[in-house]
């Protein structure tokens, strides 16, 4: 590299750049150069389409300004001296102050600069990360403006945090990625065949069949996380590619290799932009273009090889051996604790910016529309999630949505979620452990319940404690949407799949397990209590503990799209749980229950499957459950002898006119339905109710999903 690279036009320097390095779909055959890669890899042929002369993008901001509002801090007047001490006024902080640049394809853009400098939002703002609302400014791409529609299928982020199913292998990981990002009407083995190639050019061949690991799980190394990261982003060859200090936590050698990695992405015809802390020297050697912010503001903009020759002019002249880029950035926080912070610095970067000196940094040329420039890197096997290239004048209308039909989404995310789950049988069996234990304790402490006054209120409370631990239970499902959150939203920010088909998955993922704990639950209870039905009411049962799971799932499902953590979650749940058998009916009937809170004994989710397992129970006309002298029981007269009670009996009939024996029934199924207040509803409609409520939840989540995880400042 040379000062005099940039005076070459850019369409020229492209043309050079292709004559001296392979474009991606080359790479991608003929991978090989990345540091720990062994000569035995076979080559992976992904395209048949040969790569042509590529026409360069151009990724131009101008202006960009983004301020936030710091909320004050609470205070109350104080009396000092007879006068009073006002509240603090709420204030702006300005993240971007007027910050202008380009990147080009073909070359890395480093973003620079200490900790709240603005390297992430300067990088949100590129990205489309940013409320449009909020952020001032503009952003082209060969000068037409960004729109974010085609900016989410043209472009991949990928976060600082390496957010990945942890149970996943790295070659599984990359392959749901091709799944999702990859169009169907490219057969399996192509797939394939390009996830084995991204492999080999990330250098993880050796690392292809280890699980992602976690902390209860050892898995990949930490540079070897950052590139399985990069990897799903990137396999579907997008134009711009952006991330968020991509070498953080990672140590030299790994952070060289993952840099490396990006600048072979870059000499595909992708625009590279990230952010980074403190590269090393190795690394600034890899960059093309750098941009240094301070406070939110510009102080270098340009070429690492002209940083000594603008910092000498500034008065500061590099001392022999040093790191560029830590002088500079030592330099600027230097200047951040002087009084005049670095308004100096800023001023002289702009008169620099027009000097002889710096002439190179003049807007790129590019000599084709935004539509030809698309179009000619989809010939060239970019942006494989299904571009077209017969298309109008529409650059949007090139590149579809979603790769994938709404059933290849659901079937793709279904598979990815049951094998993570599969591979952490532990937490299916202490769910499965605790219900079976409950269900043990119910069925030894109600065992073979009689027909007595006393079995009655035995039944109603083993119908109301079983019911609330089907719901108890469900508890489980809060962690998982909450784990999952920013996996679901760094996906669907750039269309992998759409938020209904992770919706749906979800819900279908959860079905196999509830019917397996229903059909057990209810075997173990259902006989060993003694309750009523036979064949017909153990079927009517199992549905009923099968809708009470499905209700209780999708409930805690819902409310993991609303809760920040899982602490929170957990209380919340427990308490709305308790609520819902508080106002079930079970310790207050509906009659008894004030009217200003028998809203709550409707909503309550504990109601309709208690009444309905209460209906299945006592809904036999024939059935008797209180005879002649047990009228007497759980009344101070129990205590009498059977010859006094039927002595009593006979007094009864006597005033009554009526004969009553002991063999009389009193009380039949029907009438402790009335005495409990359940008259409304027949056992099929409780059911249907119930189903209900847990496909209302699940359409809340749905909306939970499309309008609370947008991963946009304000």
């Amino acid at each position: 590299m040379s000062p005099e690279r940039d005076w070459v036009p850019l369409y020229d320097r492209r043309q050079m750049l292709e004559m001296s390095s392979p474009t991606f779909h080359q790479l991608l055959e003929d991978v090989g150069g990345v540091p720990g890669d062994e000569s035995e890899t076979p080559v992976h042929h992904v395209l048949t389409m040969q790569p042509q002369n590529s026409i360069p993008f151009v990724l131009s901001f101008s202006n960009l300004t983004y301020s936030v509002r710091v909320r004050p801090r609470v205070a109350f007047p104080v009396m000092y001296g007879g006068r009073t001490e006002e509240a603090p006024i709420t204030r702006t902080k300005m993240l971007l102050n007027d910050i202008s640049g380009e990147a080009r394809d073909g070359e890395l853009l480093a973003v620079l600069g200490a900790s709240g400098s603005g390297k992430s939002t300067l990088i949100d703002a590129l990205a489309n990360r940013i409320a449009k609302e909020s952020l001032k400014g503009e952003v082209k791409l060969n000068g037409e403006p960004l729109h974010s529609k085609l900016l989410k299928v043209i472009s991949a982020y990928v976060m600082q945090d390496d957010l990945l199913y942890p149970m996943l292998t790295v070659e599984e990981t990359l392959m749901f990625s091709a799944e999702f990002r990859l169009p169907r009407t490219l057969s399996k083995s192509k797939k394939k065949a390009r996830v084995q190639a991204l492999i080999d050019q990330l250098g993880l061949r050796n690392a292809a069949k280890t699980i992602i690991g976690d902390e209860g799980h050892r898995g990949v190394s930490g540079g070897e996380r950052r590139r399985v990261s990069i990897g799903i982003d990137i396999i579907h060859d997008p134009i711009v590619l952006f991330l968020d200090e991509p070498t953080s936590g990672l140590d030299s050698t790994s952070a060289f290799m993952v840099i490396k990695v990006l600048q072979r992405i870059a000499q595909s015809g992708s625009i590279v932009i990230m952010s980074i802390h403190q590269p090393s020297h190795r690394i600034v050697g890899l960059l093309d273009r750098l941009i240094f912010l301070s406070r939110g503001q510009t102080v270098y903009s340009g070429s690492p090889l002209n940083l000594p020759h603008f910092f000498a002019d500034f008065g500061h002249p590099f001392p022999e051996n040093e790191n560029r880029t830590e002088f500079a950035l030592d330099l600027i926080r230097e200047l951040e604790g002087s009084p005049d912070g670095t308004n100096t610095l800023v001023e002289f970067n702009r008169r620099w910016k027009n000097t002889y000196r710096n002439s190179a940094m003049t807007p790129a040329r590019y000599d084709f529309s935004l539509k030809e420039a698309i179009s000619a890197s989809i010939s060239r096997g970019k942006l494989v999630s299904g571009a077209t290239n017969d298309t109008a004048n529409n650059p949007t209308a090139m590149v579809p949505s979603f790769a994938n039909p709404i059933w290849t989404e659901m079937a793709v995310l279904s598979k990815r979620s049951f094998t993570n789950s599969w591979r952490m049988p532990e937490i299916f069996a202490v769910r499965f452990g605790a219900v079976m234990l409950t269900g043990f304790i119910l069925a030894t402490i109600f065992w073979r319940l009689d027909n007595s006054p006393k079995g009655i209120q035995e039944r109603l409370g083993f119908v109301a404690f079983a019911v609330s631990t089907t719901f108890h239970s469900c508890a489980d499902a809060l962690p998982v949407f909450i784990h999952e959150r920013y996996i679901f939203m760094r996906e669907t920010a750039y269309n992998a799949y759409r938020r209904s088909s992770y919706c749906v998955s979800h819900a279908l993922v959860s079905i196999p397990a509830l019917i397996f704990l229903s059909i057990a639950f209810a075997a173990l209870t259902f006989w060993a209590v003694g309750l009523d039905g036979g064949a017909s009411g153990f079927l009517f049962y199992i549905c009923i503990v099968l809708a009470s799971f499905w209700a209780g799932n999708s409930f805690v499902t819902f409310l993991s799209g609303i809760v920040p953590n899982v602490m929170l979650g957990f209380i919340i749940v427990v308490a709305i749980f308790a609520y819902y058998l508080l106002f079930s009916g079970f310790y207050v009937n509906r009659d008894r229950i004030q009217s200003y809170w028998i809203w709550f004994h409707y909503i309550s989710l504990v109601k309709y499957p208690y009444e309905a397992v209460l209906l299945n129970e006592f809904n036999n006309p024939t059935k008797c459950f209180v005879r002649g002298v047990q009228l007497f029981d759980n009344s101070p007269l129990g205590d009498l002898s059977n010859s006094m009670k039927e002595n009593l009996l006979g007094s009864i009939s006597e005033t009554l006119n009526t004969e009553i024996t002991s063999s009389t029934c009193m009380t039949t199924g029907a009438d402790i339905l009335v005495q409990q207040g359940i008259t409304q509803l027949n056992k099929w409609n409780c059911l249907w109710v119930t189903i209900a409520w847990g496909f209302f939840f699940r359409i809340l989540f749905y909306f939970c999903l499309l309008f609370g995880s947008k991963n946009k400042r304000m």
